[in-house]
């Protein structure tokens, strides 16, 4: 990695420096933005089940790192060459991807071609980096672009949403990643039309965030399927029409009877592969299941070749709703603005000292949706 800027300010980050650690609040240093990066002061942000993966070392993610991925803050500093900020923007950070490869280039930049190595590889594209602890070593950062785990972060311009001012800037952040993956799901990646069936595979920020925008969609038949009663209690509020607790019951089978035969659409949030085989065989005729679940790498699930084959089943990847956060997330604060998309419901505010309780209520299902208060708007 090549040195930071010389130019530094005090920066407290919650850095996780082993596999399966705790998160350590931390002071250190952060430089300042390349020229098309800027220095955001973060306001909240998410905890995110890909927070706790990479903590875990599902992927390989270079540690010891700043992590965090769902942030919201305001504009501290701009790099020179910066189109379309300025200081005092309040902004969402989200995903970053490269702008230039075929999927970035077709509208697709969540599916971009280097999208590992820029949201996971713990720099920027050039190794790279921007924190250091407080005795002056490196630690990897730009996490999804951004490391928003911290009082300050350093994010590309193609990371960031404009917002607006009277918008509730501390909720917004996970419309970065969680709530924008379940929500984009439903409403870009398998565009589920008015009159359809869909049934969402967990109860979680994701799955609730699916069920609420299959509402938005005009799905008329939406079912939730978890093993938490409270989620799916919640999930009846939020615009399901049936719940399923499958440790109650089998799930395909009271899917199959809840829609005469099967659904058309479905969304495996659970990363577990015996969950994605329920997904898929509950599936109607030309059904489509969509996964956003993500389990270590190189877990396998198996499939009935030919009850996919013969009627016709699709089996959709999906990252991060394959949106793109600058259109689909003013979207979605519009929708929440009108009350269509209350997901200011799955949200449990935390402080950032207390970000280990946050993860280990998120890890338990007590919490749905932690968001952490770093500083005030």
């Amino acid at each position: 990695m090549t040195e930071t800027s010389a130019i530094t300010r005090p920066l407290t980050a919650a850095v996780v420096r082993d596999k399966g650690a705790p998160f350590q609040l931390e002071q250190g240093t952060i430089g300042q933005p390349a020229p098309r990066e800027v220095l955001v002061r973060v306001v909240a942000t998410g905890v995110c089940h890909t927070d706790i993966i990479i903590r875990d070392q599902y992927y390989p993610s270079p540690l010891p790192a700043v992590l965090g991925h769902e942030g919201s803050g305001v504009v501290e500093a701009i790099g020179s060459d910066v189109v379309g900020f300025a200081v005092g923007d309040h902004v969402v950070m989200s995903f970053m991807s490269c702008g230039t490869c075929r999927p970035c280039q077709n509208g697709h930049p969540a599916h971009c071609g280097d999208f590992f190595a820029l949201n996971f590889g713990g720099g920027r594209g050039d190794g790279s980096t921007a924190t250091c602890d407080s005795h002056g070593a490196l630690v990897h950062d730009h996490f999804f672009g951004q490391s928003s785990f911290g009082t300050y972060a350093i994010a590309h311009e193609r990371n960031l949403v404009k917002v607006a001012r009277d918008a509730p800037l501390e909720l917004l952040g996970p419309l970065g990643c969680g709530i924008q993956t379940g929500a984009g799901a439903v409403l870009k990646a398998m565009a589920v039309p008015a009159g359809s069936s869909f049934a969402a595979f967990g109860s979680g920020a994701v799955g609730l965030s699916a069920v609420m925008a299959a509402r938005v969609a005009g799905a008329t038949t939406i079912i939730a399927v978890d093993v938490t009663q409270s989620r799916l209690d919640l999930a009846l509020e939020l615009g399901a029409t049936h719940v399923v607790n499958s440790r109650e019951v089998d799930p395909v089978e009271a899917i199959r009877e809840i829609t005469g035969g099967g659904v058309d659409y479905t969304l495996e949030s659970s990363g577990r592969p015996a969950v994605l085989r329920q997904a898929i065989d509950c599936l109607g005729i030309m059904g489509t299941c969509g996964i956003v679940g993500a389990p270590p790498l190189g877990t396998e699930a198996s499939i009935d070749v030919n009850y996919v084959m013969v009627p016709g089943k699709r089996i959709m990847g999906i990252v991060e709703g394959d949106a793109v956060p600058q259109t689909f997330i003013p979207q979605l604060i519009a929708l929440h603005a009108q009350g269509r998309f209350p997901f200011d419901r799955l949200v449990t505010f935390y402080d950032f000292a207390d970000i280990n309780q946050a993860v280990a209520d998120s890890e338990s299902g007590k919490t749905i949706k932690p968001i952490l208060r770093i500083a005030a708007a």
